[in-house]
Parts: structure tokens; C-alpha cells; sequence
């Protein structure tokens, strides 16, 4: 199994690809150790335009919390726009550049890390506007995305991941019953290894359950 984990230098990410070297070859990019940013197209095309080959399983564990909001009156433009480009745009980005890097012939993954609060469903809270729209947004880019490449590459699956709250800097003040990265690493990998074509475009938590839109 060949992987690649884009985001490596972060908590889930970096055990994603911890993890991964056990199963096979894993390439690990991130803006820490190559300067790639997700949010600019350019670094995407270069960084992934470098690579060859094809990986059955390429993974995205990017993604900003920024400042959430409490109330409507806190929201502000640039809050907003920053939230999309990082937590929609970018993974967006990669998957497009991603796609000639995917098997046609055989089962590949694409997997992004989304979040259970874009659930406009299951949002009984309110709060968090950019953050929820963003990861909302996610969500039905990776669920079009997954009809699309489905006529192509009739054997991927795109999935949005909910990893549940992960002891990391992302959620350092936030959140409580934390799990450790490790364990998250295992938990999604497992919900990936049960997934069929059938279930592309879906939106999954950690335990494999999966998440109304």
C-alpha cells in the first residue's frame, strides 16, 4: 500500500502517517517541513505535480480552528474568508491535483478531515459560524467531487472524517474527553478499511457511524 498524508507535521497527521509506514510507503507532506500551502494553488500543483506514481490512499489532515465565534455579532469577513480558504479551498486543492495520482484500475481513498460541527443537522448550538461553514462547505465539495470521479475511477471513495476531539494544539482550550492522535490515526484508518465505493461522498465519525449533513 502506497499512502500520502498531506498536513503530516500535525498531530493526526503525523500519526496517520505513523501508522501508515506500517502498511506500505507513505510520502508525508506538510507546510512545516516543504513549504507547501494548501491554500495556494500554485504550491499544490508544485508539490503534488512532483510526485509519480499512484497511492491507494491519499489523506488530507489539514485544517484551522481559528477563532470561534460565540454569537452573530463576532463574526467578521476576514474570520470567514480565512476559515473557507483553509478548511474548504485547501483540501479542495489537493484532491484536484491529487486526482491523476489515484488508480483507476483498483480500490483508492481519498479521505479529508472534516468535523461533526459543519453538521447543519446536528447543530443545536449555534455559534462557531466560521468554522461550521467552512467544514459544511468541505462537505459538499468532497460529496460532488465524489460523483464526479466515480465515472472515471469506479472503484474510489472520497469520505469527509470526523476525528472526534484529539488531544492536539488545534484543540488545546476546546473540547473535553480527549483521545490521543494515535488513537484517532487507528479509529479512522479502520473506518477507511470498512468503506466500499458505495459509501463515497459520505461523511463518517471515528467510530464509522455515519454524520447527517
Amino acid at each position: 500500500m502506497r499512502s500520502l498524508v498531506i498536513g503530516a507535521s500535525g498531530g493526526i497527521g503525523a500519526a496517520l502517517a505513523k501508522s501508515l509506514a506500517t502498511r506500505g510507503e507513505v510520502v508525508a507532506l506538510s507546510r512545516t517541513s516543504h513549504g507547501l500551502e494548501i491554500t495556494d494553488e500554485a504550491s499544490v500543483a508544485e508539490h503534488l505535480g512532483a510526485l509519480s506514481g499512484s497511492f491507494e490512499l491519499i489523506f488530507t489532515a489539514t485544517g484551522a480552528l481559528g477563532t470561534p465565534e460565540k454569537a452573530l455579532r463576532s463574526l467578521t469577513a476576514g474570520e470567514l474568508l480565512s476559515q473557507m480558504a483553509i478548511n474548504a479551498l485547501g483540501p479542495a486543492l489537493v484532491l484536484k491535483h491529487a486526482l491523476r495520482l489515484m488508480p483507476k484500475d483498483r480500490r483508492c481513498v481519498f479521505a479529508a478531515l472534516s468535523a461533526r460541527v459543519g453538521s447543519i443537522g446536528d447543530n443545536a448550538l449555534g455559534g462557531w459560524h466560521s468554522y461550521r461553514a467552512s467544514k459544511a462547505a468541505l462537505n459538499q465539495l468532497l460529496h460532488g467531487a465524489a460523483i464526479e470521479i466515480s465515472r472515471s475511477h469506479p472503484q474510489a471513495i472520497v469520505a469527509a472524517l470526523h476525528p472526534g476531539t484529539v488531544a492536539t494544539p488545534f484543540t488545546e482550550g476546546y473540547g473535553h474527553d480527549k483521545h490521543s492522535p494515535a488513537r484517532a490515526a487507528t479509529d479512522l484508518l479502520a473506518v477507511l478499511d470498512g468503506l466500499t465505493p458505495q459509501h463515497s461522498g459520505g461523511f463518517f465519525d471515528y467510530s464509522g457511524a455515519t454524520v447527517p449533513w
